[in-house]
């Protein structure tokens, strides 16, 4: 027997945001991020019609990209103070993610985060308050998954906090609210989607709901990406793109992912890359990675009207330039003196992070830093390189 884990609700379509004056309760606190939801007029949409509810609600506002456990700390406190009965995260991945860990800590104020670094260790939650996500990027899905990513900045790690008690309680997928992020965010969290697709449906975990969601959402992504960064008020491409990655972050909810996260999260800890960049690079080698482990590969070429892993791989690369995202690691000013110092530590991070367990084939240290290292240069990765370690 299996599970399907999803938001409790989930409302999606342009204008959705609305749904907020139906909501029951007493108070709100709503996490977001730097300045664009507010100067959008999404914000100030959300707590009029949270007031319409009879909600009365409090804004933490400045939760950086990457979000860190000191910034969670600080919104749990504010919580503990105003003791809402509804957390809601509105932006991108990092207000909603961070969100989803203020809501962990306001519910348990002195639970451990070095212990909920182990899958499935979160508390159960929902004594003090429910969750509410509002994405406004199209690319992680958290709206409806059981992930934070957390940045320890001392160490220079992302730690993806995993638990299907951070699964929101209601999801609003409103293409409205995408209608002002910039073209290179909505490549990346694009690709992002894309990459969320593939892995869940290749994972060593077979689930018949993840790959009909994983097959939609790659076609989705394909058939708009791309007019979606080059007409940024074209709502329907807008809302496709958030619909696939709504269907990307389910898919991968109950299948989970693959090496190009575990790879991914050390380099955007460590240097910074945008996380969607980073898959969007690795993604291709991986594909040639695991294609000698799973025949998966070809069925996802075929629903973009193509062949082979290879095929598919390259397809990815084409889209990948198509949309203006770098072709390699060391096209983010990584030099090779700095990479070649960092290889060891990121390569064992990137080993042991959760992810790398849910994979079709089973990598040993030299291999993924063979892949690392094709990544960085932008080459096609090849067993043979392997050898050299």
């Amino acid at each position: 027997m299996s599970k399907l884990f999803i938001a409790g609700e989930v409302f999606h379509g342009a204008g959705s945001l609305e749904e907020l004056k139906n909501i029951t309760g007493k108070k709100a606190v709503i996490v977001t991020g730097g300045s664009s939801m507010r100067k959008s007029g999404a914000l100030d949409k959300a707590v009029a019609y949270l007031t319409e509810a009879g909600i009365e609600t409090q804004v933490f506002e400045g939760v950086e990209e990457d979000p860190s456990s000191g910034t969670c700390m600080k919104g749990a406190e504010v919580m503990k103070t105003f003791e809402p009965d509804w957390v809601i995260g509105l932006g991108g991945c990092s207000a909603i993610d961070a969100a989803k860990i203020m809501w962990v800590f306001y519910e348990y104020p002195d639970a451990d985060f070095e212990a909920m670094i182990k899958p499935f260790t979160v508390p159960v939650l929902r004594k003090k308050a429910k969750f509410i996500a509002i994405p406004s990027t199209s690319g992680t899905g958290t709206e409806t998954t059981g992930l934070a990513v957390i940045t320890d900045r001392e160490k220079g790690v992302k730690y993806p906090i995993v638990s299907y008690e951070l699964t929101p309680d209601i999801a609003i997928v409103d293409g409205e609210i995408c209608a002002s992020m910039p073209a290179h965010i909505t490549s990346n969290t694009g690709l992002d989607a894309l990459t969320h697709c593939v892995e869940a449906y290749v994972s060593n975990i077979e689930n018949n709901y993840a790959d009909v969601l994983s097959k939609g959402g790659l076609e989705i992504v394909f058939n708009n990406l791309k007019e979606a960064v080059n007409h940024p008020d074209n709502i329907k491409a807008r809302q496709n793109m958030h619909d696939a990655s709504f269907m990307a972050g389910l898919a991968f909810n109950n299948a989970w992912l693959g090496i190009v996260h575990s790879l991914s999260h050390q380099v955007g800890a460590l240097y910074g890359i945008p996380h969607g960049a980073s898959n969007a690079i690795f993604l291709p080698n991986v594909i040639r990675y695991n294609a000698l482990a799973t025949g998966r590969y070809p069925d996802l070429a075929k629903v973009i009207g193509k062949e082979t892993a290879e095929d598919l791989a390259q397809a990815i690369e084409t889209l990948r330039s198509e949309v203006n995202n770098n072709a390699s690691l060391k096209a983010f000013g990584i030099s090779k003196e700095d990479w070649d110092k960092n290889l060891d530590y990121i390569t064992a991070n990137a080993l042991a992070d959760p992810c790398t367990g849910f994979n079709p084939r089973v990598p040993s240290l030299d291999e993924l830093k063979a892949i690392y290292n094709a990544c960085y240069e932008g080459v096609v990765y090849a067993e043979e390189a392997v050898a050299a370690f």
